[in-house]
């Protein structure tokens, strides 16, 4: 298990794909909000004048001494739901994370959102 303080010290550490090519860096981490563990993280992708923030599950993420190693090929994480490098993740989009990568999705009893910004 990973836990919320390890996950603060991946900030800006390259994130490689489950054979180690390079995807992006990690850019911020967002926690379940039922259980306030690691969920996803966001990735920083793209050209450096078009950034963008995509994001990857971290259930099989591994911590290297500069990277962390995620258990998802790079192709499908650089086509999962992005924001941008200053936007906020829409809750009504949430849902859309979770399908992309085939995880069940579970909203609160009164709608409440399953990520948070850490």
């Amino acid at each position: 298990m990973i836990h919320a303080a390890d996950v603060r010290e991946w900030r800006s550490r390259d994130v490689v794909d489950n054979e180690s090519h390079k995807i992006g860096v990690l850019e911020a981490v967002y926690v379940d909000t039922t259980t306030d563990e690691p969920a996803m993280a966001t990735v920083r992708i793209g050209l450096p004048t078009r950034h963008r923030l995509v994001f990857v599950p971290l259930q099989d993420a591994i911590a290297g001494p500069d990277y962390v190693k995620v258990g998802y090929v790079g192709t499908l994480v650089k086509q999962a739901p992005s924001i941008g490098t200053d936007d906020v993740l829409p809750a009504d989009q949430e849902e859309a994370i979770f399908k992309h990568y085939g995880l069940p999705y579970q909203a609160g009893a009164a709608g409440e959102r399953q990520l948070a910004r850490r």
